[in-house]
């Protein structure tokens, strides 16, 4: 009797991540749980004036993407892009977009999102994952604010994009 395999399922998790905080990693990880493949999308968007510079914010999330695919055995790649997101999604194979929500604020925007989305490209499934108990409040908005005010981050952001973020906030500003 030969094995049926079942087709693999893939998925992206786009986001700026500027900074990667503690509830990404959270949806990272419970995507990773239930996808074969996960592609973690960092966008551009310089319109939102980042903290960091793209190619640094790829890095400390392959950074923490690494440890989950090692610890799930799922296939994790982590791809700067720019564009449409559904544009993205076909571009690497991916049939589901993985969205994370905190609250109810999050929920409007992403309703919408997803019918924006599902209009463009209704082939691409949507999963909203709720965030963990102890991620609902986190937002790297709050995370810089709270590091440029000299507060702790320590518990919303894995150890390395602390000490990176600290870094930055801390850096001299040039231009000043």
């Amino acid at each position: 009797m030969s094995e049926t395999r079942r087709p693999t399922r893939s998925g992206i998790y786009p986001g700026t991540f500027d900074p990667i905080t503690n509830g990404h990693v959270d949806i990272i990880h419970r995507a990773a749980r239930i996808l074969d493949r996960l592609v973690v999308g960092v966008a551009m968007n310089a319109g939102k004036g980042p903290l960091f510079p793209l190619e640094e914010r790829v890095e400390l999330v392959r950074a923490e993407a690494e440890i989950i695919a090692r610890r799930t055995g799922t296939i994790i790649e982590v791809v700067p892009f720019e564009g449409l997101l559904v544009g993205f999604a076909r571009d690497v194979g991916a049939e589901v977009i993985v969205r994370g929500l905190r609250a109810v604020t999050d929920f409007d925007y992403e309703f919408q999102m997803a019918g924006m989305n599902r209009r463009l490209d209704p082939e691409i499934e949507l999963l909203f994952l709720m965030a963990s108990e102890g991620n609902h409040f986190i937002s790297s908005r709050f995370v810089k604010e709270i590091a440029r005010l000299g507060g702790d981050i320590s518990t919303f952001v894995p150890h390395l994009t602390r000490e990176r973020t600290l870094a930055r906030v801390r850096a001299p500003h040039q231009g000043e």
